[in-house]
């Protein structure tokens, strides 16, 4: 059905090629993710369209803010020696810090300086998008060990009026029915929390190119967290509602220490029930409701928009101790994690595309040894092995669709695939 053997080392190096980058809300980090995804698209002759909307613009509540840009940034002592450099980890400055050039006292660099004193061997993840100010993020071991003195604090960067960029790919299918899966690309050096997202969904994009006659039309979002989401909806918020039959946020989908679902704001869409089927029967699964929401889910779910979105994870955004930090680095995300994840989402792809309420089209139990689909020997233990197809036949009845069928005999819906497409080539049953 589908080769994965080697898509987890695929996605780990598309991960690996955009982990080092400076992203943020805005700017050049954020073309540069989206040029290298779409080089690695090209092999199959389909790019995302990349949109830019000018800062000042209104979404909803909120405004496009200027564009960032940042060129060097760096603190150091009276002798001229780097106490910290973003040319050494991108997370040192501040995100969107504005410019300064001068020299501070310790106790002036303390109130500038940002760390994580319960992991004070890391350097933290911190922004101000929204109000401007100079500042530096180092480990709280490092800070304590500064001597009194001078030091120059040194930020070259610039706000200005440019534009917020994100990327929309739509492959048609059959109906004008959709299917969405996004991500963003708005997180510096973070290979879980950030890169693991876009380079999942850019695999997912070829497998999905791949089905032939398709149901659904598939929709690809990548934008920045929070405001990219407000911009995509506030231009596509009136299509979705008509279109849209489920979507999923992926993000932090590189590990391999749990599966997650954070739920839409009432748990009871096609997506929730639908994901949620599937990742009970993996090794390992988190689910959490809505209230535990962080990432674009938010915007998807909100009052008057009210989309049968989800987030899925790996191990959830705020649940590993890495999260936000310089520990989130290519060392915890994994081909083996990747290769859970593809394979979950391919799977659940698979389901959505033959999910229907399924009608048995004889009266009675049909006779399925007359159709090669019974052993035509009678012992026992060889009825075993269809069990799982008797069942099926007995619950499509019309009232239930492929996983509230799987939820009933208590299987994975994937089991269900093959049996559906017997039962369809005998032409046994009936949407």
């Amino acid at each position: 059905m589908y080769d994965i053997e080697n898509k987890g080392e695929e996605i780990y190096r598309l991960t690996e090629r955009i982990f080092p980058i400076c992203r943020s809300i805005t700017g050049k980090g954020v073309r540069e993710t989206l040029s290298i995804i779409n080089e690695y698209l090209s092999s199959d002759s389909i790019q995302f369209d990349i949109k830019e909307v000018p800062s000042g613009t209104e979404v909803f509540d909120w405004t496009v803010p200027k564009e960032w840009d940042i060129r060097s940034a760096y603190i150091e002592d009276e002798s001229g020696k780097k106490i910290i450099d973003m040319k050494d980890n991108n997370l040192h400055v501040l995100g969107y810090s504005v410019p300064i050039d001068k020299w501070v006292t310790l106790e002036e660099l303390r109130s500038m300086v940002y760390t994580q004193p319960d992991q004070p061997d890391l350097i933290p993840y911190v922004t101000s998008y929204y109000k401007e100010r100079s500042g530096f993020c180092m480990s709280q071991k490092m800070l304590d060990s500064l001597p009194e003195g001078k030091y120059h604090v040194f930020v070259d960067s610039e706000l200005f009026n440019g534009s917020l960029t994100y990327a929309e790919l739509i492959l048609k299918g059959k109906t004008s029915e959709e299917i969405m899966l996004s991500s963003y690309t708005c997180h510096p050096s973070m290979a879980n929390n950030e890169c693991s997202g876009p380079a999942l969904l850019s695999a997912i994009i070829k497998y999905v190119n791949t089905i032939k006659d398709r149901k659904y039309t598939y929709r690809f979002v990548l934008n920045p967290e929070t405001i990219g989401a407000l911009t995509y909806l506030s231009i596509n918020s009136d299509h979705l509602k008509e279109h849209l039959k489920a979507g999923i946020v992926l993000s932090c989908v590189g590990d391999d220490r749990d599966y997650s679902v954070i739920h839409s704001k009432y748990a009871d869409t096609i997506t929730d029930k639908s994901l949620t089927a599937i990742l009970k029967h993996k090794p390992k699964c988190s689910e959490y409701s809505f209230l535990k929401r962080g990432s674009d889910e938010r915007q998807y779910n909100a009052p008057g928009i009210d989309l049968p979105v989800i987030g899925f994870c790996r191990s959830k955004y705020g649940e590993f101790p890495e999260y936000h930090t310089s520990a989130d680095n290519m060392d915890i995300v994994s081909p083996e994690g990747f290769r859970g994840s593809y394979e979950t989402l391919v799977q659940w792809i698979d389901c959505m595309e033959l999910n229907e309420k399924y009608r048995i089209n004889v009266l009675g139990e049909p006779q399925l040894g007359k159709r090669n689909l019974y052993p035509t020997i009678s012992q026992k233990g060889a009825h075993n092995s269809v069990m799982t197809m008797r069942d099926f036949i007995a619950y499509a009845d019309g009232r239930n669709d492929l996983f509230d069928i799987a939820e009933i005999i208590g299987v994975d819906p994937c089991e269900l695939l093959p049996i559906v497409d017997q039962l369809l080539d005998k032409k046994l049953i009936e949407v």
